[in-house]
């Protein structure tokens, strides 16, 4: 087991190409795992944004049954996070390229992306249940939304600066160390197993983001644009980690001004078009 992860560890580390006898890849040879994941998250934007330019910026779950929102949930998810889970998979695709062809290493590019959408179908459950309860409660008293931004930023803003944010984030940022662990995974669906642990710590990582989407609005575009920008900075540039704070003392201001100023909630208003969500940011 050990001289099986550390080889995997040699070819993901290596920059010689396949065939002189490394392990790297040449860029040719995961063409094809980019492409799949571009071909993924663009159509994805371009779903999420015509979907929500016809339903506006309302609260709650917008009346969605469930399986329509989970359906919804997934095209952001893949649309907001694709781009920064991109390297991650296209790393693994690197470190077993050895043992695959073209057509192959498509093949476990689609399980990885596939288990890595499966946890955030879950975590879209929890989301439901979230938007439904707290539309609820602005349906009954419109006044509720404002202690509920206000907690909403409050719990965002903690657990941007929390330890669970840091350690989920350092897998995302440096996950070098569980891909080889990952290897050791016996290969029925091992692809696929290795998409849902990344998409756990991915999870983990984002989950404060993802609760602003009650007071912004779950279906805003320039919220959700934001956030996947943010996201992409946290786990990929040099100070990620530091704009991951600065995002949570920003998160906590918000939470103290949110009861005083109701355009920072947009998500928690009277039904508006969608547009003008976007402007009032």
């Amino acid at each position: 087991m050990r001289r099986s992860r550390t080889s995997t560890l040699a070819s993901a580390r290596s920059p010689t190409p396949t065939g002189s006898g490394g392990g790297l890849l040449p860029a040719r040879a995961l063409a094809a795992s980019w492409f799949l994941i571009v071909l993924i998250a663009v159509p994805a934007w371009a779903l999420t944004i015509g979907q929500a330019r016809d339903m506006g910026v309302e609260p709650g779950t917008m009346g969605m049954a469930l399986p329509l929102f989970l359906l919804l949930w997934v095209t952001m998810m893949a649309a907001m996070m694709l781009p920064s889970m991109a390297p991650v998979a296209v790393t693994w695709v690197r470190g077993i390229g050895r043992q695959s062809s073209g057509w192959r290493r498509t093949v476990r590019t689609v399980e990885f992306v596939g288990g890595y959408l499966l946890v955030w179908t879950a975590f879209g459950l929890l989301a439901y249940a979230a938007l439904a309860l707290t539309g609820g409660l602005v349906g009954e008293r419109p006044t509720a939304g404002r202690w509920i931004g206000a907690v909403a930023f409050l719990l965002a803003g903690l657990y941007q600066l929390g330890p669970l944010k840091n350690v989920c984030l350092r897998h995302c940022r440096d996950p070098m160390g569980h891909l080889v662990r990952y290897a050791g995974f016996r290969r029925w669906a091992r692809d696929l197993r290795v998409g849902v642990h990344h998409g756990g710590y991915c999870v983990g990582c984002c989950a404060g983001l993802m609760v602003v989407l009650i007071p912004l609005g779950v279906m805003n575009v320039a919220a959700m644009a934001g956030l996947a920008l943010v996201i992409f900075l946290e786990k990929l540039w040099s100070r990620g980690p530091l704009l991951s704070r600065a995002v949570g003392v920003a998160f906590l201001v918000l939470a103290v001004l949110a009861p005083f100023h109701d355009w920072l909630l947009p998500g928690l208003q009277a039904s508006m078009p969608a547009m003008v969500g976007i402007r009032s940011l």
